[in-house]
């Protein structure tokens, strides 16, 4: 929740599927050959070695305590900008600053997620300071306050536009707003999974294009893609700068039509076999073939449709309760917001469990899906998979013994352990069985 409760209110960003992999190799290798091995023995169980352990069971925890202080402090801090009359402050210097709700946006909006990013940023920080002592990120705190700070000012100019049409809509019909608010939003939900790898994620990762410097990779790469049957045009592929913030491991699929992409972290590179590598594209490529993309955005608009209609339900029950004591008028005043923040951000943590099912099952198709495309091009393809989680899971310090009920809450990717041993698990070739998705 926090800041991101400001412009979550459209769900505008899908954040791509991310997961995080050690051992530095050429970053530019040629494709295995079947005499490639890889570093270590079979990995058939997710393990750390004592030091580790104890670091992952401490920074678990950590993380656990975070989640839920996190969540308490966002309703605490929505409550007292409530009972505080601290929006309807910012609602009277709006209205005196011009009698143009447009106009006013420009003030209002910003005024209350500066107000939200102040008051987070003790927490905030605390959990960088977290990632630095445990060797998870290496960004000073110069960058990380640079990243802020653009992330405000790009939370401030989208959450002006939009939450100014959402008032707009609401004061024009109070009755079907929430219909045609989603209905308008439609179309700008679709440009903003296009404009977000082009506009916003180079606001705060340096990218290249993967065929620069790996040109003998992406060759690789691309007898992967033909197994797959799919042709990604090279241009398509690109390398994040990742390593200048932090040490962990990651890959994904983002954007929409022709901003469509694969994004590959130099830390994976650096830090994987080129048969791990080629797992971890070929997972990425699951997403990318299997319309992951697409059926983000549908259960978005579908999330979002089911949000709207419950803040209209239960904010008639509130401004009958409370609105004379925070100072609302009604649904379409400026003072409304933080209301609104409050109502998704509660119908956001307790649908969480439904989202991240839907995301575990998905990362699980595109494990299978990297198996069964990296099968008959990577040497031992079901090894490379689980050293791959093997590797991610000691650079993140993952914990080894999740308990099942955070998991279900809070996890959106299956556990390490899970996901070692099924890919030591799934092996339907030598079963004579027909494999899921690459026949």
């Amino acid at each position: 929740m926090r800041l991101v409760l400001a412009v979550a209110l459209l769900c505008l960003m899908l954040t791509g599927a991310r997961a995080q992999s050690a051992s530095p190799s050429p970053a530019s290798s040629p494709a295995p050959s079947a005499s490639e091995t890889l570093a270590t023995g079979p990995t058939t169980t997710y393990t750390l070695p004592p030091d580790k352990l104890e670091k992952a069971k401490a920074l678990y925890h950590l993380h656990g305590w975070l989640a839920v202080i996190g969540t308490v402090w966002s309703l605490v801090v929505l409550l007292g900008i409530l009972y505080l009359g601290v929006m309807a402050r910012y609602r009277d210097w709006g209205e005196r600053f011009s009698r143009y709700s447009f106009l006013q946006a420009w003030l209002v909006v910003p005024l209350l997620l500066l107000t939200l990013t102040v008051l987070d940023l003790p927490l905030n920080a605390f959990e960088h300071h977290i990632s630095l002592k445990y060797g998870l990120s290496v960004q000073g705190w110069g960058s990380w306050f640079g990243d802020a700070g653009k992330g405000f000012l790009v939370a401030a100019v989208f959450g002006a536009l939009l939450l100014w049409l959402m008032i707009f809509i609401i004061r024009k019909s109070p009755r079907r707003w929430w219909f045609y608010f989603w209905l308008i939003a439609q179309p700008i939900l679709v440009l903003a999974f296009i404009a977000e790898p082009l506009i916003i994620d180079p606001l705060f990762f340096r990218f290249e294009p993967l065929d620069r410097n790996h040109p003998q990779l992406v060759d690789a790469i691309e007898r992967v893609t033909q197994r797959g049957g799919l042709t990604i045009p090279r241009d398509r592929m690109f390398l994040m700068k990742a390593s200048e913030k932090t040490n962990e491991l990651n890959a994904y699929v983002t954007g929409f039509g022709p901003s469509k992409r694969v994004v590959v972290w130099d830390t994976t590179i650096q830090k994987t076999s080129t048969p791990e590598t080629l797992f971890v594209f070929g997972h990425e490529m699951g997403h990318y073939v299997l319309n992951h993309v697409i059926y983000g955005l549908v259960l978005t608009s579908a999330g979002m449709f089911i949000a709207l209609y419950l803040i209209y339900l239960v904010s008639a029950w509130m401004l009958r309760r409370f609105g004379a004591r925070w100072q609302i008028p009604g649904l379409g005043d400026w003072a409304s917001l933080p209301m609104i923040f409050l109502i998704l951000g509660i119908f956001s943590f307790f649908t969480s469990p439904i989202g991240n099912s839907i995301s575990r099952t998905i990362e699980h198709d595109a494990d299978i899906y990297g198996l069964e495309v990296t099968h008959g091009i990577n040497p031992d393809p079901q090894e490379a998979a689980a050293h791959a989680f093997q590797v991610l899971g000691e650079l993140s310090l993952d914990y080894p013994y999740p308990n099942k009920l955070v998991t279900f809450w809070y996890g959106s990717h299956p556990t390490i352990g899970d996901r070692v041993r099924f890919a030591h698990a799934y092996d339907p070739w030598s079963k004579g069985q027909q494999p899921k998705y690459v026949k």
